[in-house]
């Protein structure tokens, strides 16, 4: 890999922290997953979050990332963008994010694409919403997500044999 840090540590941009990584560094620690982008429901007694499995209008399910990723806030209004700040009031990113990891000094895990140089191994290791998305938002009336909440988002994938992922 010949992404690093500052020439001073020789160490991987990705295991700075956080508030030391230029723009691009924090663009490229998305592993693009695409869990972040999935229907949310909050519990209003509560305040649980619901994931689905109802993608934003503008996720490619199958490549996990924003078909208009520049223009993303301006065509979907609550498009939450991410920032160091924000991590600390965010609760419902899900436990593989990378921003999420690092924010809480944690390492990326071994399928991260930074890691493997491989921008598929995200959805080998079965941590992508590729093969998971029921339908996009446009084509499911706000009454029926309760049917489309799902567990899978909220969890790491399974261990296969031999503790590869």
């Amino acid at each position: 890999m010949t992404s690093r840090g500052d020439d001073e540590t020789k160490e991987p941009f990705w295991t700075l922290p956080l508030e030391r990584l230029t723009r691009a560094q924090w663009e490229k620690l998305c592993d693009g997953c695409g869990r972040c982008c999935l229907v949310k429901l909050e519990d209003e007694d509560s305040g649980a979050i619901h994931h689905t499995n109802v993608g934003c209008d503008l996720l490619d399910p199958a490549s996990g990332r924003c078909r208009d990723y520049a223009k993303r806030k301006a065509k979907v209004p609550d498009c939450v963008r991410l920032s160091v700040t924000a991590l600390k009031t965010i609760s419902w990113l899900p436990p593989t994010c990378a921003y999420r990891l690092r924010a809480e000094g944690k390492p990326l895990p071994d399928w991260h694409p930074l890691l493997t140089g491989d921008p598929d191994s995200v959805h080998r290791a079965g941590v992508s919403v590729r093969g998971r998305v029921a339908a996009l938002e446009s084509e499911v009336e706000i009454d029926d997500l309760p049917h489309f909440i799902v567990l899978w988002p909220k969890r790491w994938p399974r261990r296969r044999k031999g503790g590869v992922v």
